[in-house]
């Protein structure tokens, strides 16, 4: 066998060996995720959540010290920070679940669901804003990340039926992102304008050029393409719970 492949198949089988095991939060999405609208939406059946079993993954996940993160390659890294996300954001609601119709009833000021550091990863207490914004946005600076956290919330992307993983991550986001902007109550083209998510105001700075972004999703947006006009629609914080009565 020549060397190099030798070498290659073996670095193969190390990656392979060393990679996170993400099935145990596989099986739980699985079984509580209820995808809606042909595969643009999804609800959670929160009240059948094994939380005997989600809580020994996101024990896994603390366990991973920071120094053995940084030795996974790119992929690997941001699959375990997207699933910690949704994972952790899951469990922060089950923690008041069913008396809460809305993340924020957590609190804005005090109680932020979001700055609170209410568990620990790679090492030190963590928020999912530290997340989020200092972890996944600022290290790997792909906009398709906006479609893959979820916040647990109505007018959030949906929180996808399954795992990330490295192996499978840029069709899993490529997907994430067609299926958010097929999805007419959260984006559309009407009227000769854009009425998009406030996610592309909020996080602006991540689709730019903007036009050019949307241009890029014509066909999900249903778009011609071209400079108009673009509007933010109102964000629908409902928690996205499965015995919800919102619209969905």
């Amino acid at each position: 066998m020549d060397a190099r492949l030798a070498f290659f198949l073996l670095l193969s089988v190390a990656t392979s060996v060393n990679a996170f095991d993400h099935a145990p939060w596989d099986a739980l999405l699985k079984k509580n995720v209820v995808v809606l609208e042909g595969g643009k939406a999804s609800k959670v059946r929160y009240e059948s959540v094994d939380r005997t079993a989600l809580k020994a993954y996101l024990g896994s996940l603390s366990a991973v010290g920071e120094k053995e993160f940084n030795g996974w390659p790119r992929g690997e890294q941001m699959a375990f920070l997207i699933n910690a996300y949704n994972a952790f954001t899951v469990a922060k609601v089950l923690t008041r679940y069913p008396e809460l119709r809305s993340i924020w009833d957590f609190g804005k000021v005090f109680g932020n669901p979001f700055k609170d550091e209410f568990f620990t990863l790679l090492g030190r207490k963590s928020s999912l804003d530290r997340v989020e914004h200092e972890l996944l946005r600022k290290r790997y600076r792909d906009p398709r990340l906006h479609y893959a956290v979820n916040c647990a919330s109505i007018g959030c992307p949906m929180l996808r039926e399954e795992a990330y993983v490295a192996a499978r991550l840029d069709h899993q986001l490529d997907e994430q992102a067609t299926r958010f902007l097929s999805d007419r109550s959260r984006n559309r083209y009407r009227d000769g304008r854009l009425e998009v998510s406030k996610i592309f105001d909020w996080f602006k700075e991540d689709f730019e050029p903007r036009q050019a972004y949307f241009a890029r999703y014509a066909k999900a947006l249903g778009y011609p393409g071209g400079d108009v006009p673009i509007t933010f629609l109102d964000y629908d914080w409902s928690l996205n719970d499965s015995r919800s009565s919102s619209r969905r």
